[in-house]
């Protein structure tokens, strides 16, 4: 009986735990291995197509050789520049060279700081000897065609800006030959802003007045600037930055001579002289005869005029000193002609004897400039700067005012 139970209900006993077992090892078989899903035939086609490590490297258009171009090759790649060492012997040559006259012209070269004076001395014709420079961009600025005969070298800041009278350097120096006025190409000027014009300095001994004076002659067009012995070296640092490029925009003749003045002029050329002088009174002018008018320069020293010369004495004294005398007339008054020449002294001695002597015989006149009394002079940057463009005024009103001028809006 018992055993018949046993087979009876035995089915129904193991049925529940059969299909417990068989629901978990499902669930258990879903967590393992998700249903994947793929993608369609064309999902699939236009996949691969964007994808670009499916894409054969053969399918790409090569150039042909004649249509490939070749890249310019970087500009500093063509300049060779030495990396100066820590004991540059030829980094204390630039103090010498810049304070030294006589050693400048003994070597025949001159010392340019900054990106826009060697720039203009390079479109100019100057030749570069060597070139210092801090960093590659400063010397990117330059001509490299003009640079390739240069040595350069590429030193630190901090040294150049030690051997640098300047505050603040650029980080460019460089060292040229000694510029000769027959050797170089200035810049043309049109027709219609020249001045027949030359200017003659004479006992210039600051350098930013000659600087200044400079800078106006190249301002106004002039033909050329003659030194005569006693100015500054026209190639003094601090004349050169008074200048702001116009060594190299003007002829300029350094240490004349007043014998070899004249080889510089044009043909026939009138030379006049600039002196600050007060005006006399209109009844005092009338009385006085042209050449009482002028001013005398006297040769005489105080211990020769405290005694009583004789009587041929004083003659010949008057004899002496009658050359130098010259026709006052105010710088407004006409004076401008086709080949003319004005002399503009220093402060301190004014203008020289001979010179005076030189305007005479040319028959030139002493260009008066009427200043306040009580004032002894004007600046004599000031007064050549008057002096340029006064004639420049004549000149125009002379050939017909502003046809040949035309000043732009």
């Amino acid at each position: 009986m018992a055993s018949l139970f046993r087979h009876a209900w035995a089915p129904v006993l193991l049925t529940p735990c059969r299909i417990s077992a068989v629901s978990r090892r499902g669930i258990r078989g879903l967590r393992r291995k998700p249903l994947r899903v793929l993608p369609s035939v064309a999902e699939a086609q236009e996949k691969q197509r964007i994808v670009p490590s499916k894409v054969k490297a053969t399918h790409i258009p090569k150039a042909t050789p004649k249509e490939r171009q070749p890249e310019p090759e970087p500009e500093e790649a063509e300049l060779r520049y030495e990396r100066a060492g820590p004991t540059e012997k030829r980094l204390r040559n630039l103090v010498t060279l810049a304070k030294s006259r006589a050693f400048r012209e003994k070597n025949g070269r001159i010392l340019l700081e900054g990106r826009r004076l060697i720039s203009d001395a390079l479109e100019a014709g100057a030749v570069p000897q060597t070139i210092f420079f801090s960093l590659m961009e400063n010397l990117k600025l330059l001509p490299a065609a003009k640079l390739k005969r240069a040595t350069l070298v590429k030193v630190k800041y901090n040294e150049i800006k030690m051997w640098s009278d300047v505050i603040t350097p650029q980080g460019l120096i460089g060292i040229f030959a000694m510029p000769h006025h027959a050797k170089m190409t200035y810049p043309e000027i049109p027709q219609e802003h020249t001045l027949p014009l030359t200017l003659i300095c004479d006992n210039i001994r600051d350098p930013g007045n000659l600087g200044t004076i400079l800078r106006s002659a190249a301002g106004a067009g002039c033909c050329s600037v003659l030194l005569v012995k006693g100015c500054i070296d026209a190639w003094e640092p601090k004349v050169l930055r008074a200048g702001m490029g116009a060594h190299f925009r003007i002829p300029i003749v350094s240490n004349l001579e007043w014998d070899l003045v004249p080889n510089y002029l044009p043909t026939e050329s009138c030379i006049h002289v600039a002196e600050s002088c007060r005006e006399r009174p209109p009844e005092e002018a009338e009385r006085a005869s042209p050449a009482q008018a002028g001013c005398r320069t006297p040769k005489s020293s105080n211990r020769t005029s405290q005694l009583a010369p004789s009587k041929g004495s004083q003659e010949e004294e008057e004899e002496e000193e009658e050359p130098n005398w010259l026709e006052v007339q105010p710088y407004y008054n006409p004076w401008m002609d086709a080949s003319v020449a004005v002399v503009v002294g220093g402060e301190t001695h004014g203008v020289s004897p001979e010179a005076k002597q030189l305007a005479q015989r040319s028959g030139g006149k002493q260009l008066a400039i009427p200043v306040v009394p009580g004032v002894e002079s004007l600046n004599s940057a000031m007064a050549a700067s008057v002096l340029l463009f006064e004639a420049k005024r004549q000149l125009l009103v002379k050939e017909g005012g502003a046809s040949r001028f035309q000043l732009k809006q």
